[in-house]
């Protein structure tokens, strides 16, 4: 829970701050930037909402923050609009479910709805109004990880809807040894008819990519730089092997998607699949120079 006495000097006068525990995750930055901006390496609210629209935006990013360093001044009256909000949806059956978790660093978690049964992509907190949601939306068949990093509460989701996790056999962990579904190898795996998961070792051993419908979601392995205006991996933050992160990217030419969602970073919509193929292209031209 933020305090005020620990609000950061950065945020402009207002109910909404920002406090000193922010950890620099960018989540409130790309779910809300009209809301909150980086001011001197952390978070900050530059501008206070001034419509529903942005009230709403402002608590999603509230609530999705992982290290709940986001507070208001008031109670929030209108938090459960907010709350009932989650999963947002983002195109056709994909949704981002937001109350992200501090034990992967903030990362971002999706919902797909399909009539085979839902897949959580990445593990959020299990936070009763998500859970709720989930419920409500018919539950989930898969929880697939795409690497180590981003378990979070995998097991309390497990345990609760009875999902079976899928994760590669290189990053499962003491934590993650009893996951339902070990992938093994470096060759594409059809799952089921419409998800396709590719091994993209390079950020961690077994991280892996999930291919549904136009959607590719890339955990660590790849993001959209806002301000390069470049789709590319995260150099500082290749723990296995950059080269072959490099060359598991390359692969990725093979395949055709509009939208790359990620763990970490931005998302990024291409008008089509030709503009996402350049787009990847270009990132691998700089990926190959560092």
């Amino acid at each position: 829970m933020a305090h005020f006495t620990q609000r950061r000097a950065e945020n402009v006068v207002g109910d909404l701050y920002v406090d000193h525990t922010c950890i620099d995750c960018d989540t409130c930055r790309w779910m809300a930037p009209e809301i909150y901006r980086r001011v001197n390496g952390l978070s900050a609210v530059h501008h206070q909402p001034t419509n529903e629209q942005e009230r709403l935006a402002a608590l999603q990013a509230l609530l999705a923050c992982p290290t709940a360093s986001i507070g208001t001044v008031a109670p929030p009256q209108d938090i459960k609009a907010a709350q009932s909000s989650f999963p947002v949806a983002i195109a056709g059956p994909v949704s981002h479910c937001g109350y992200h978790s501090e034990d992967s660093y903030g990362a971002a978690s999706y919902l797909i709805q399909r009539p085979g049964g839902n897949v959580l992509v990445d593990s959020p907190r299990f936070a009763a109004p998500l859970v709720k949601r989930l419920e409500a939306l018919g539950g989930l068949q898969y929880l697939y990880l795409t690497h180590r990093d981003d378990v979070a509460d995998h097991q309390r989701f497990h345990d609760h809807f009875g999902c079976e996790r899928i994760l590669h056999q290189d990053d499962i962990t003491t934590d993650t040894r009893a996951v339902e579904h070990i992938l093994t190898g470096t060759e594409p795996i059809q799952f089921t008819t419409d998800l396709t998961i590719l091994p993209v070792p390079g950020h961690t051993r077994g991280h892996t990519v999930l291919l549904f419908q136009e959607f590719l979601f890339t955990g660590d392995h790849l993001a959209w730089f806002e301000t390069e205006q470049q789709l590319r991996a995260f150099r500082g933050a290749c723990w296995y092997s950059w080269p072959e992160l490099v060359a598991s990217s390359r692969r990725l030419l093979n395949y055709e998607f509009t939208w790359v969602l990620p763990g970490h970073g931005r998302r990024y919509q291409a008008p089509n699949f030709m503009v996402m193929h350049e787009k990847l292209v270009e990132g691998l031209a700089w990926m190959e120079t560092v």
